[in-house]
C-alpha cells in the first residue's frame, strides 16, 4: 500500500507502508495522509514502532500444528 507524505521541503511523494515509520522516526516528513486526512509527522497520535509495542505472549492461533504434535499435547 502507498501512503501520501509530504517531506520537509515541501515535496510530495508516495511511500510503501513500511518506510513510513523509519520517515517518522528520522523526522524526514511533515505530514502523510490517512483515511481521515493528513497527519502531522510529529502529533501525538503517531503509532509506535512494532519493536517498541508489548509483545503478545499468548498462543499463536494462525500457527498450524499437525495432530501429534507436543505443543498441543502439552497445552490440553
Amino acid at each position: 500500500m502507498l501512503i501520501p507524505v509530504i517531506y520537509l521541503n515541501g515535496k510530495h511523494d508516495m511511500v510503501k507502508e513500511f518506510y513510513l515509520a523509519d520517515l517518522i522516526e528520522q523526522k524526514q516528513i511533515l505530514r502523510f495522509k490517512r483515511r481521515e486526512g493528513w497527519v502531522s509527522a510529529s502529533g501525538p497520535h503517531i503509532r509506535q514502532r512494532l519493536n517498541e509495542m508489548t509483545v503478545y505472549l499468548g498462543l499463536d492461533r494462525r500457527c498450524t500444528h499437525d495432530s501429534g504434535s507436543s505443543v498441543l499435547s502439552t497445552i490440553t
